[in-house]
């Protein structure tokens, strides 16, 4: 391995901004961000917000992604890290078998993982949460309590090796410590 890479979970909906501002700030620090997902092939993103007067999240369509790798077909061990996106994505592709097992595999290898917004529905589904401090966006609260993990409104919450915001407003507070947790680990691997 001469590289190091780190994953990107992304699916249908994936919101832009979760999803682009770790991307190229995975290449600024020296990685080759991979993105994965069910297929590989192109994803539409989205654009989320809470406009005024609004009380639920208006969604536009965002730039379209591609998809460098599917699920089933990820060797976990050649990766750094993960990062879970999130927007719409994460609900449709949370039961993907494939993917629990890659979110398992980098949990129990106690790799840097990070998740922002609706992110952490992968690894709450996966069932490494229970009593885990993490940060999503309000409305996803629930999923993460009902699998057994801490909700911390905060924008930067990090527990073990789990890095996490609430939304994409928060991604300068939480992928920098993420990145700095991703440096170390690429240490220990000689890469």
């Amino acid at each position: 391995m001469s590289e190091a890479k780190v994953l990107i979970i992304v699916g249908d909906a994936t919101e832009t901004v979760d999803t682009l501002y770790p991307f190229y700030r995975l290449i600024e620090g020296g990685y080759k961000p991979v993105v994965a997902a069910p297929e590989k092939r192109k994803y539409q993103m989205v654009l989320h917000e809470i406009k005024p007067g609004w009380t639920i999240t208006k969604e536009w369509e965002g730039y379209s992604i591609d998809a460098d790798i599917a699920f089933k077909d990820i060797k976990p061990e050649e990766y750094v890290g993960i990062f879970f996106s999130g927007g719409r994505a994460p609900e449709y592709i949370r039961e993907d078998a494939d993917l629990l097992r890659i979110t398992k595999w980098f949990w129990e290898q106690k790799k840097p993982c990070a998740s922002v917004c609706h992110g952490v529905e992968i690894p709450a589904r996966a069932d490494i949460v229970k009593g885990l401090r993490m940060a999503t966006v309000a409305k996803c609260k629930f999923d993460l309590e009902i699998c057994g993990g801490i909700y911390v409104n905060e924008p930067c919450v990090i527990d073990q090796h789990m890095y996490s915001g609430r939304t994409y407003h928060d991604s300068g507070h939480f992928v920098a410590p993420w990145i700095k947790a991703l440096d170390a680990e690429r240490a220990k691997m000689g890469i």
